[in-house]
């Protein structure tokens, strides 16, 4: 049977602020982390985006911290800019319930506006770069920081973070609080964790709300004379879509492409200005566009439940990619679609990464020919040849 917050241990005015959201209940993942974690304990936490973990780290910070404590105390090491905007609002209602006030310092908005913010703020979610900027200029001090969380940090060694973290973490009090939240705990993200905790409590959180079983998934073979019609006919019948392309240009140009069939769309990457990419997040989010056309690197740390249909225009390449992507969809519960758009060209590749998740047969439905199915033969001068 589920405990409650205040049999976890939560003091009422967090526990008042939680049901001020509508959150009466923690979720499994809270529920198997509080306990340790609000006695002060190291914990290594395998818990993917979309289970809850946000608060399961958020309510210690709250509850751990003191407003007579230097500033600032906790620092929450993110690896996006909009995770960070999204991890800070979570929080923000929890420590203020405390007296603690939380900023956040990324990249894309005014360096020494939010040194100052930083300076003064018990709570601190920051992006790896923009906080090590801000460190080597002397502008923020980590020196009183006693509780360290590093969240998604598979996604931050994924980007290449890894020598920033080390140096941030360097910084730090010896005698300190650390979490580490990821969505795998093994390779080089187990040595990490290991080096950055003393003696952590280890904690498997239950299967990951993206399961395949919550997801149709689906591949359509197009021609690139019928691809971007084939992806208006899949936008028109979906609602809350997130569309994945290769690169920046090419989500610039896809959205010109789709006004062009009435179809309003916004985009997202990494050229964009702070700003304009949390003006496009917000017109996807309340519904003002019902499709977000995103590269990889600026889809990273989105953490929207309500996304319908996840459509590859682009194949990722790699198997993490795929997952990842589809990953967006199918949360919190609720079912999703992930679509596939495949080139005559791309199909030997995206039939290795669908067999090795398990999609083979999804994919051998759509008609398209599996990479296993090609023949290989030697003719009489040697050569390998495939058809």
């Amino acid at each position: 049977m589920t405990k409650s917050f205040r049999e976890l241990g939560v003091s009422r005015p967090v526990v008042d602020a939680l049901s001020a959201r509508k959150i009466e209940s923690p979720f499994r993942i809270q529920e198997l982390v509080l306990p340790d974690a609000l006695a002060g304990l190291d914990v290594l936490a395998r818990s993917p985006t979309g289970s809850g973990k946000t608060l399961a780290f958020a309510v210690p910070i709250a509850e751990r911290t003191s407003s007579d404590a230097g500033c600032p105390s906790a620092l929450v090491l993110v690896p996006t800019r909009e995770l960070a905007a999204q991890v800070t609002a979570e929080i923000e209602p929890l420590a203020q319930a405390n007296g603690l006030t939380v900023a956040a310092t990324y990249g894309g908005l005014p360096l020494h506006a939010q040194a100052k913010r930083a300076k003064r703020a018990h709570v601190l979610v920051a992006t790896p770069g923009r906080l090590e900027d801000l460190v080597q200029r002397r502008l923020v001090d980590l020196g009183r920081v006693r509780i360290l969380i590093l969240d998604e940090a598979d996604r931050m060694l994924d980007m290449g973070f890894k020598p920033q973290v080390d140096k941030l973490v360097r910084r730090l009090p010896r005698n300190r609080q650390t979490m580490f939240f990821s969505a795998t705990l093994d390779g080089e993200v187990g040595s990490l964790a290991r080096a950055y905790t003393n003696s952590p409590s280890r904690i498997e959180g239950d299967a990951l709300p993206d399961d395949p079983g919550e997801i149709e998934h689906r591949f359509v073979p197009v021609t690139t004379d019928s691809k971007v019609e084939t992806l208006v006919e899949h936008l028109r019948g979906s609602y809350s879509t997130l569309v994945f392309v290769r690169t920046k240009r090419g989500a610039e140009r896809l959205v010109t492409k789709l006004a062009r069939h009435g179809v309003k769309a916004s985009a997202m990457h990494g050229d964009m200005s702070q700003n304009a990419r949390q003006r496009a997040l917000r017109q996807f989010e309340s519904g003002k566009v019902a499709v977000l056309v995103a590269t990889d690197v600026a889809a990273r740390g989105l953490d929207l439940d309500d996304i319908t249909h996840v459509i590859n225009f682009d194949p990722p390449a790699e198997d993490k990619g795929y997952v990842h992507r589809t990953g967006r969809t199918g949360r919190a519960g609720r079912s999703g679609t992930a679509i596939t758009l495949v080139l005559p060209e791309q199909q030997a590749d995206t039939s290795r990464v669908a067999r090795r998740l398990g999609h083979t047969e999804q994919y051998e439905q759509s008609g398209l020919e599996s990479a296993r199915a090609k023949v290989v033969y030697t003719s009489r001068r040697g050569r390998r040849s495939k058809w």
